[in-house]
């Protein structure tokens, strides 16, 4: 496998979200990306392993919010 950077429509498109869910996730869930220049790239195995750590998950973050 191709071990490459994805741009924000692609990790989108992989994580099958909107394009504006990703850059919140940036700033509100340290969602892991990098910016080179003006553009934010993904490795997809990072953003995978996030994901199944609970990085996305609405209920891990209400909790949080809740205390």
């Amino acid at each position: 496998m191709e071990d490459r950077w994805l741009s924000v429509d692609e990790i989108a498109d992989h994580l099958g979200i909107k394009r504006d869910t990703v850059y919140k996730w940036i700033s509100e869930r340290q969602m892991p990306g990098h910016k080179i220049g003006r553009l934010w790239k993904f490795n997809q195995m990072d953003v995978d392993e996030w994901v199944r750590g609970g990085g996305a998950d609405d209920k891990r973050r209400q909790k949080k919010t809740d205390r």
